[in-house]
């Protein structure tokens, strides 16, 4: 006999999970973001998890606010919640319903980068690995009890969005492991250790931007931590330019931040040590474009030597 779940999760992350959950219990219903406005022609448009949902006729409620309006979720007699990537804090009350507790994946090795966006921070710390963390939920953020871990490398060619991709696979095999024990009592618990802890805030629109006061290595990790979304940028005469691909060459540097060579398909800026070279870039209300288009309509002349614009 199936054990029953409700399962959390809003964005596509979240779906493999589901699917794993679906595979192995019974679900009884999925909570998620409410629908939001999508895309330039703001199209309201419902969450990944809720798609997924639907699309296996399973019921799906969505609050503006869980900590107010949890009273849904006690008409399901449930063994287990699960969560992944929700989006909310999960309060003590949801905490205390399920009789085998509530779980969350999250795509870290816990207790390192705790919070909102451990992909992109791992990435732009300079991680050589990361991992998925299964835990029981308590009330703190991350902070309970791992149950299972699995660890996964983080390689130079690696970008938030290929990292995310392998993560929630990850997480999903990982959880389809993990359940078994779960269910019948058997499993791990093991406290996290709070002063090894990291926090990986979700990221906001000024951490976006480029910074060459630092070394090359540490610009080309934010823009691979950066990558597919929500772009690193940097500002060229008041203009701002998403930087999507780049690398880094051993030239000596000479000022930060200033355009210091322009080949036919890379702008070279110094940083404190080395050169980072763009390669790929998204000038302000255009597309994306190999930076060898992009010099092809400006004058390359007029480029070299201009230092970039503060934030």
């Amino acid at each position: 006999m199936q054990i029953k779940t409700i399962f959390m999760g809003t964005p596509d992350f979240a779906v493999p999970i589901l699917d794993a959950l679906m595979r192995d219990t019974k679900v009884k219903l999925v909570v998620s973001q409410p629908d939001a406005y999508v895309g330039r022609k703001k199209i309201l448009t419902a969450s990944p998890v809720k798609q997924c949902a639907l699309a296996h006729n399973i019921p799906v409620f969505t609050p503006s606010n869980i900590k107010k309006e949890y009273e849904e979720l006690k008409k399901y007699d449930v063994d287990l919640i699960v969560t992944c990537a929700y989006g909310q804090i999960v309060p003590k009350e949801v905490l205390e319903l399920p009789k085998l507790g509530c779980i969350n994946v999250h795509a870290s090795l816990l207790p390192k980068y705790r919070g909102g966006a451990p992909i992109h921070h791992a990435i732009i710390n300079g991680e050589k690995e990361t991992g998925i963390t299964i835990m029981y939920m308590d009330i703190g953020m991350d902070t309970g009890d791992i149950i299972s871990l699995k660890k996964i490398p983080i390689n130079k060619e690696d970008t938030v969005e290929s990292m995310h991709d392998k993560l929630s696979q990850l997480g999903a095999s990982l959880l389809e492991e993990t359940l078994p024990s779960i269910i019948d009592g058997t499993n791990k618990r093991v406290k996290q250790n709070n002063e090894e802890a990291t926090y990986a805030p979700t990221i906001k629109r000024e951490d976006e931007h480029l910074d060459f006061n630092l070394t090359a290595e540490e610009v080309f990790n934010k823009v691979r931590g950066l990558n597919s979304w929500p772009l690193a940028n940097i500002i060229l005469d008041n203009e701002e330019i998403k930087v999507i691909e780049g690398f880094i060459d051993n030239t000596t540097n000479k000022e930060p931040g200033v355009i210091c060579d322009i080949k036919k398909d890379a702008i070279g800026i110094s940083c404190s040590d080395r050169v980072f070279y763009i390669t790929k870039l998204k000038p302000f209300g255009k597309k994306a474009m190999t930076t060898k288009d992009y010099l092809n309509g400006i004058k390359k002349e007029e480029l070299l030597g201009k230092k970039l614009n503060s934030y």
